[in-house]
């Protein structure tokens, strides 16, 4: 099993920045997607960013392709996101999770097989 645990959520003024760090361990991530999610308070859950195992390929939605990056350090078997220019909007619970090679849409919840508690990330003056 892999078992994921975010760090690095706070309060965050408007305009401001924050990373937010993914330890994974049990086995390592190499041959994973490392993907983060988020939800808002009586919201879906939105894809927001992904990266493939070596690294090379990072996906980001539509919406957050300016002010998100998603990176990884397969050494310290750690993926990372950062944000700048943050927003009221941007509150939210934040998510990593892992999906194996060609399990899937990687835009999609249900590609990934496991998943951290989630870190709560408030944008507020």
């Amino acid at each position: 099993q892999v078992q994921l645990v975010e760090s690095g959520g706070g309060l965050v003024q408007p305009g401001g920045s924050l990373r937010l760090s993914c330890a994974a361990s049990g086995r390592s991530l190499t041959d994973y997607t490392i993907g983060w999610f988020r939800q808002a308070p009586g919201k879906e859950r939105e894809f927001v960013a992904a990266i493939t195992g070596r690294g090379l390929t990072p996906y980001y939605a539509d919406s957050f392709v300016n002010r998100f990056t998603i990176s990884r350090s397969n050494p310290l078997n750690t993926a990372y996101l950062r944000m700048e220019s943050g927003n009221l909007e941007d509150t939210a619970v934040y998510y990593c999770a892992a999906s194996r090679t060609g399990s899937g849409d990687r835009r999609r919840a249900a590609a990934y097989e496991y998943w951290g508690q989630g870190t709560q990330v408030t944008v507020s003056s």
